[in-house]
């Protein structure tokens, strides 16, 4: 039910405009101080300033922004510079395939890659071996396993933690904060084993956005954080869910793989934020850690898994990323590292707000936007699928729009 509009009649009549028609004025329907200046384009509800706009209704508010972030992401179009990126993409990982086809069978067919019982014992028990510690024909035998893989096979795989059950549990405070689960008895030991291996939430309860900024979030947020999501489920799979042994590499990883807090991009499709995290799975410098296409896709997965989970979930991710960046900082030496420290500060940042921003969000939001990225993901698959890779040739280093012309050949 609208309320009645207070007016006041001024005696500035030249002051009328267009924006100002006539010389009554209405009095903010929140405060009753201020003129209305705006209206609340949901309920016409007229207010004077942000902060009495974003008290007028939660309910209305969190609606209007729920179908800000519906309607951007129902916009999601695929364009020829996007699909001609992501075919390029797919071609290099099939070109790349078929050449490493002969590739580890030639190093270990001759030879075969045996490490002494001795050596293989002590790194089965977890000792410390130096290459040092090795005969020159060991060595070979220790770069030959490792070449083929199999000392990552004495590894134990890690298993994520948001495919665990318990993930489909986390519950967090208004604030974000962890709530504290007791847990009695040792028949619980297991199980509390298990909750453990999920990343802790805030310790102390996040800022409302209202405070962290005075205009409205951009509705490239959801799009944003797919890419960050990728980027912190490409490093701990690549690090085995261990990112503490090695924290600054991990932040440098991070950085390489999200296109947001690396080179401080601004992608507004779905589709372009899935075509460069492919990208660089694919690259060379990740080909020896396992990356491809296949292990790409994977992550898609890993990401849609996770927006499934809601914001508990999405939270805790990000705070653990933040955490990692914090102690990745600590590590940076200020003398020859002060380019990387201000990225990781200002990346550091960035998921600090992306965090706040999740743990306003409804499960509408997370619902619309697992549908987008699965549907992307399809049509990455079907472009893969489809009759094969389109066999595709550079013409003359010409660029346009900073892409590469390809020529299809049929």
């Amino acid at each position: 039910m609208m309320m009645p509009e207070k007016t006041i009649i001024t005696s500035e009549s030249s002051n009328s405009s267009p924006l100002n028609p006539s010389s009554s004025r209405i009095i903010c329907h929140v405060c009753n101080k201020q003129f209305a200046q705006y209206t609340c384009p949901r309920c016409n509800f007229r207010y004077c300033s942000l902060t009495c706009y974003k008290s007028h209704s939660v309910q209305c508010t969190e609606s209007f922004m729920r179908e800000n972030v519906n309607d951007e992401l129902r916009q999601v179009r695929s364009d020829d510079q996007t699909k001609t990126k992501m075919l390029e993409i797919l071609k290099r990982f099939h070109e790349e395939e078929e050449e490493e086809d002969g590739g580890i069978d030639s190093i270990t067919d001759d030879e075969g890659s045996v490490l002494p019982e001795e050596i293989m014992q002590r790194i089965m028990n977890g000792d410390e071996v130096s290459l040092n510690d090795l005969s020159l024909e060991e060595r070979k035998g220790f770069q030959r396993a490792l070449a083929s893989g199999e000392l990552s096979k004495m590894i134990e795989p890690w298993d994520p933690w948001w495919l665990g059950a318990s993930a489909r549990t986390i519950s967090l405070g208004r604030g974000g904060t962890q709530l504290v689960q007791s847990v009695e008895g040792e028949e619980d030991e297991e199980e509390a084993t298990v909750v453990s291996d999920i990343p802790r939430g805030p310790d102390t309860p996040l800022i409302s956005l209202s405070k962290l900024s005075s205009t409205n979030p951009s509705p490239l947020l959801p799009i944003h954080l797919i890419d960050i999501v990728y980027s912190y489920c490409f490093t701990l799979r690549i690090y085995n869910g261990e990112w503490q042994s090695d924290s600054l590499g991990s932040a440098t990883m991070v950085l390489s793989v999200s296109s947001v807090l690396g080179q401080n991009a601004q992608p507004e499709t779905i589709k372009k934020v899935l075509a460069f995290c492919l990208e660089q799975t694919c690259s060379s410098a990740y080909k020896n850690l396992g990356g491809g296409l296949k292990f790409g896709l994977s992550l898609v997965d890993d990401v849609i898994c996770l927006l499934s989970l809601g914001s508990g979930a999405i939270v805790c991710l990000l705070c653990d990323l933040q955490r990692l960046i914090h102690v990745a900082i600590q590590e940076v030496k200020s003398s020859s590292g002060r380019d990387l420290k201000k990225k990781l500060k200002l990346a550091e940042r960035k998921v600090f707000f992306m965090m706040c921003w999740v743990n306003e969000q409804s499960s509408e939001v997370w619902k619309a936007l697992e549908s987008s990225v699965r549907a992307e993901k399809n049509s990455v698959v079907e472009l893969n699928d489809h009759n094969g890779v389109p066999k595709m040739k550079k013409t003359d280093q010409f660029r346009k729009n900073d892409g590469v012309v390809i020529e299809e050949i049929e």
